[in-house]
């Protein structure tokens, strides 16, 4: 393990020194739940970002291609200085450290602001982006297999951890009718149009970017992992956040400022849309900060599951939800929707 790190370190000193960046100081600036994390170089009066994707875990193309898409769209995605795809090494213009998280916990006062310009960035994106143009068609769907791969996630990782269940965790055909029941709500999803669905919208992935105006002054991270899917989701990745709570009457005001600027949409579909997505991405966010606990030994996402429930229970009170409402609590009753008691051995 030592000498594939030590191969790593070399590779990305090579890569600095060939990019006019050797020397620089560098510093961890975040890591994540993937294989990547990122570091702050700085050059005297330069600062940058390194991400470090490592191959074959994480392929840096993704990245790549959507940042293009969003500065073309006149968005803030950071600028990118360098890159080498075999090495998974990219060199990044540095947003500071104002992400919508710090800000909103020194300044609560501006959490409407805030959030209004976060929706705002979604209505701009949502207009401007057509998935016909140029190599957009290479972008994956989030099509109804990649929907019911990640509903799974809970079924699979979730429910071994929980005593005391009806047993619905071991059998096959168990999980194959949980996944039946989000097969049968999949449809409703698809009422809202397709667009550019960053999947990760939420205030840990915003930055205040003071010096610009207008929807500029959010920058956006994080946006490997996009697809083309319904316009709902993201959305509902900002106001359901696993990570913080969102005040429903918030919420609701800055869905009608959404649906203010798409008067088309049918208000009733795009409330089954935000309704079935927002459970799925629930149901799939306690599957994954389940498995990146037990498998990853990375527990400290387990804080965040009790108020994921919270949303989950939001969104299956819509009525087109009643049969999977009806299976969580024949299965998982809410007395047993509980975090976890995973730690890290020794």
């Amino acid at each position: 393990m030592n000498c594939v790190m030590d191969e790593r370190s070399r590779h990305i000193d090579a890569f600095l020194q060939r990019h006019g960046w050797g020397g620089a100081a560098r510093s961890l600036l975040a890591a994540d739940a993937s294989f990547r994390s990122y570091d702050r170089l700085r050059q005297g009066d330069r600062r940058a970002v390194l991400m470090n994707a490592p191959p074959p875990h994480e392929d840096i193309r993704p990245f790549v291609q959507i940042d293009g898409i969003l500065e073309g769209l006149n968005l803030s995605a950071p600028v990118i200085f360098a890159k080498d795809d075999a090495l998974g090494l990219v060199l990044l213009e540095d947003f500071g450290d104002s992400t919508y998280s710090r800000i909103l916990e020194d300044a609560p006062a501006r959490e409407c602001e805030l959030y209004a310009l976060a929706v705002d960035v979604l209505i701009a994106l949502h207009r401007r982006f057509d998935q016909r143009g140029g190599d957009n068609a290479r972008i994956p769907r989030y099509d109804d297999q990649r929907l019911l791969d990640e509903a799974a996630l809970l079924y699979d990782w979730y429910l071994p951890e929980i005593e005391g269940l009806s047993g619905a965790a071991s059998t096959s055909s168990g999980r194959a009718d949980f996944l039946d029941l989000w097969r049968a709500v999949a449809p409703l999803a698809r009422k809202a149009p397709d667009t550019l669905v960053l999947r990760d919208y939420h205030v840990d992935n915003l930055m205040v970017l003071e010096d610009r105006t207008g929807v500029s002054a959010c920058g956006l991270l994080d946006f490997q992992d996009a697809v083309i899917g319904p316009l709902t989701y993201d959305l509902v990745s900002l106001l359901e956040d696993a990570r913080r709570d969102v005040p429903g009457a918030m919420a609701r005001t800055l869905r009608d400022r959404y649906l203010a600027a798409f008067p088309d949409l049918d208000r009733d579909d795009f409330a089954a849309s935000c309704a079935v997505l927002g459970a799925q991405r629930s149901a799939k966010i306690i599957g994954i900060f389940t498995r990146l606990a037990r498998r990853d030994g990375k527990p400290g996402y387990l804080q965040h599951i009790a108020r994921t429930w919270r949303w989950l229970e939001g969104d299956l009170a819509h009525p087109a939800l009643a049969d999977i409402r009806n299976w969580f609590d024949h299965n998982i009753p809410p007395e047993r929707r509980v975090t976890p008691d995973i730690g890290i051995a020794g």
